[in-house]
């Protein structure tokens, strides 16, 4: 389906590359600031806001773009009041060929009708019945991992999680399958960042493009299957949902939702457990707060009313992604001729925003380098000073789908995982992080987990 609102054709694939009359600079020939931003994406964030403010033109991964920086620029682009940008012409140059009419790459009515259907799946009472398959599945998973000895957190909260996804969304169990499968995810999330978009063996490219064909097969595998009997998990949902004229979604368009919700619902709540576990390493009397929490609950398994009450939990999740968002940049394509910060911007213009930026400026946040939850209580509410201050889920049309069952996910697993385990990183250990397309750590983690 596309919108009867956007033609398409009228924008050339290659965006808009005359911004002479904004500040900047185009970096080196060609490849601009790409090795910078591939590097140390929020060290050339902040470079750019120290040197030219809230707006400000360069040139990453072969596309001269605009960078708009703060709440007033985040507001502008996810409100998108009047439709003047675009994410499927932002994002299509970098995820057409790995996760082809992914919501993310959809806009006006298209988006609108997709998200509907997909919505089904993150409403209370389908959140409610995932808890039955959650709690048994991560006391399995958490148990199952090594004790009194360093492994590398990342790789192994990726699969369990992916393992947790397939059956939630799914209703399949991965299996012998979750390996591969798991890396298939990765090689096809790490070529978004191909600077060059060609298929030879051993690239980036390549990589991701054989990813995008194992999960392609993985997930046709089922799809006959879940036409022939309904369910409750959203694979089910979609294999049987119509449009208006009664016509049920392609055996294609099925597979390109579910890859792409798969990725979405388990990638950047690895990345989201990764920065906690790390800050509650580092910062031990957190994990003391919170298994007092759970103490006062009463209980082993949580329901849904029960994640509602832990509210320093909540405070551990809000800091966590403002330290370090799991998508730290955000794209959008410019539909339109529009004046930002005083500059004329032309049609067809790639622009950025900055949710990692946003999260550490100094007018917003008191020492924003701190782990420090309590700035999200109620007392002091550091996040209240403009709406758009604090954004890990986006906002707008395009907010992130998964939100609330995130929340839910996140609080389940440090749940069962604090009441067993103390979460200990060696002493002096800093985590490096990789900064795009999510932010996760460089090392992959080396945590031990101390049975109390």
């Amino acid at each position: 389906m596309s919108s009867p609102s956007i033609n398409y054709s009228d924008y050339p694939r290659r965006p808009n590359k005359n911004l002479t009359n904004i500040p900047g600079d185009s970096g080196l020939p060609l490849f601009g600031q790409t090795f910078h931003f591939l590097r140390d994406y929020r060290g050339l964030v902040e470079q750019r806001y120290r040197r030219f403010g809230l707006i400000s033109r360069g040139n990453t991964l072969l596309q001269h773009n605009l960078m708009l920086l703060g709440p007033e620029a985040n507001e502008i682009v996810l409100k998108n009041s009047e439709g003047q940008f675009s994410s499927r012409l932002a994002w299509n140059p970098l995820l057409d060929r790995l996760f082809p009419d992914g919501l993310m790459l959809k806009d006006a009515d298209a988006h609108r009708y997709d998200r509907k259907i997909l919505q089904s799946a993150f409403k209370k009472s389908a959140i409610e019945g995932y808890l039955d398959t959650m709690n048994p599945h991560l006391e399995r998973g958490l148990t199952a991992w090594p004790q009194n000895k360093s492994f590398f957190f990342q790789h192994a909260v990726k699969q369990l999680l992916l393992e947790v996804a397939a059956e939630v969304f799914l209703g399949v169990e991965m299996g012998d399958e979750a390996s591969s499968v798991n890396t298939a995810f990765v090689d096809t999330m790490l070529a978004s960042m191909a600077v060059f978009k060609i298929p030879v063996p051993g690239t980036l490219w390549y990589r991701g493009l054989k990813g995008r064909k194992h999960l392609e097969d993985f997930v046709m595998t089922h799809i006959a299957a879940k036409r022939e009997t309904e369910a409750q998990d959203i694979f089910s949902q979609i294999c049987h949902a119509t449009d208006e004229d009664g016509n049920y979604f392609s055996d294609e368009a099925v597979r390109d939702h579910i890859i792409f919700l798969l990725f979405a619902a388990h990638d950047t709540t690895t990345s989201t457990l990764c920065s906690i576990v790390y800050a509650l390493a580092k910062n031990p009397e957190w994990q003391q707060r919170l298994r007092e929490e759970y103490a006062a609950i009463g209980k082993d398994q949580l329901d849904y009313d029960d994640l509602n009450k832990l509210d320093d939990s909540k405070l551990v999740f809000k800091e966590a992604l403002r330290m370090y968002p799991p998508v730290p940049a955000i794209p959008r394509r410019t539909l339109k001729d529009m004046d930002i910060f005083g500059y004329h911007v032309p049609k067809n213009t790639a622009v950025a925003i900055s949710p990692l930026l946003t999260h550490y400026m100094e007018e917003y946040w008191s020492n924003p380098n701190d782990f420090d939850p309590e700035r999200f209580s109620k007392e002091r509410a550091e996040d209240k000073k403009h709406f758009f201050q604090w954004v890990p889920f986006g906002g707008g049309a395009h907010k992130c789908l998964g939100l609330n069952f995130a929340e839910v996910q996140t609080k389940l697993f440090l749940f069962h995982l604090l009441r067993r385990y103390n979460i200990k990183v060696k002493d002096g250990y800093e985590m490096p992080r990789s900064w795009v397309p999510l932010i996760f750590p460089a090392d992959g983690l080396p945590v031990s987990f101390e049975p109390i």
